[in-house]
C-alpha cells in the first residue's frame, strides 16, 4: 500500500487536477445550459447572472471534489489525510482569521490610496441579478460563493496540488507561489488588479496552509474572504447604487 507520503507525481498531479477541474466545469456548463434551453454558444451571455453562477457552483463542486478524492485513494492513502483535512489547531485559526483580516484592511487601503473600486462590476451584477430572482436565489449565491467554492477550490489548490508537489521542505515557496499563482489566473471574470490581489490572498493561503497542515484551515479563511466580498456587494448595493 502506497502511503499519504507518496503522492502522485507532479505531472500526475497536474493532469489529473486539470482533469477534476475540467469536468467538474464542464457538467456545471451542461446543466447551465439544460437548464436555461440554451446552447452552448449562448452560455457566455450568462457569465454575469448570480443565478447561473450558483448552478455552476453547485453542480460543478461536488464533482471535482468527488474526482479528487478518488484519485487521493487510487494512491492507497487516506483520502482525507491526502487532501490535508485535518482540524486546525486554535493558535492556528487565530493566527489565520488575524492575517486575513489584516491582508483585507490593507488590500482596501490600496484600492482606496489608488483610486481604484473596491466592489468590481461582476461582484454588482451575480449579486443584483441573483436578488432580482428572489431571496431564495440570493441565499443560493451566498451559499454558493461562502461555503461551496472555498471547498471546491482549496481542495484542488491547497490540497491536491499543495500535497502532490511538496515533495520536501525547499518545495515549500515554490509551491505556495504556484498554487497562488494558478489560483489567481482561473478568476477571469476580474481585471489583472484583482487577479494581483487574489494571488497575494493564495500566497497567504499557501503558506498557512504548510505551517498548519490543514486545508480545513485555508477552507475557513477562503470562507472569510469571499463572505467580505459579498458583505461589500451587499453594502454597496444598498447604500451607493
Amino acid at each position: 500500500m502506497n502511503d499519504v507520503r507518496k503522492p502522485w507525481g507532479r505531472w500526475a498531479t497536474l493532469g489529473l487536477a486539470v482533469v477534476a477541474l475540467l469536468v467538474g466545469q464542464l457538467a456545471g456548463l451542461a446543466a447551465l445550459a439544460v437548464y436555461y434551453g440554451a446552447s452552448l454558444g449562448r452560455l457566455p451571455d450568462f457569465s454575469g447572472d448570480g443565478v447561473a453562477i450558483s448552478l455552476i457552483i453547485f453542480v460543478s463542486t461536488p464533482i471535482e471534489v468527488a474526482l479528487l478524492i478518488l484519485f487521493a485513494q487510487w494512491r492507497g492513502a487516506s483520502w482525507a489525510d491526502y487532501l490535508g483535512y485535518t482540524l486546525p489547531r486554535k493558535a492556528d485559526v487565530i493566527i489565520g482569521v488575524s492575517a486575513v483580516i489584516g491582508l483585507i484592511v490593507v488590500g482596501n487601503l490600496v484600492s482606496w490610496v489608488l483610486g481604484r473600486i473596491i466592489v468590481t462590476p461582476f461582484q454588482l451584477n451575480i449579486y443584483r441579478t441573483a436578488e432580482a430572482s428572489g431571496s431564495l436565489p440570493l441565499l443560493w449565491l451566498w451559499l454558493g460563493v461562502v461555503v461551496a467554492t472555498p471547498i471546491g477550490e482549496e481542495s484542488l489548490f491547497r490540497g491536491f496540488l499543495f500535497r502532490g508537489w511538496l515533495t520536501g521542505p525547499r518545495d515549500a515557496w515554490p509551491v505556495i507561489l504556484v498554487t497562488a499563482a494558478l489560483w489567481a489566473v482561473i478568476h477571469v471574470q476580474y481585471d489583472w488588479y484583482v487577479i494581483a490581489q487574489v494571488f497575494a490572498f493564495g500566497v497567504l493561503l499557501g503558506w498557512l496552509r504548510w505551517a498548519s497542515g490543514s486545508t480545513l484551515l485555508t477552507m475557513l479563511l477562503h470562507a472569510l474572504i469571499n463572505f467580505e466580498g459579498m458583505l461589500e456587494t451587499a453594502i454597496d448595493l444598498k447604500w451607493f447604487n
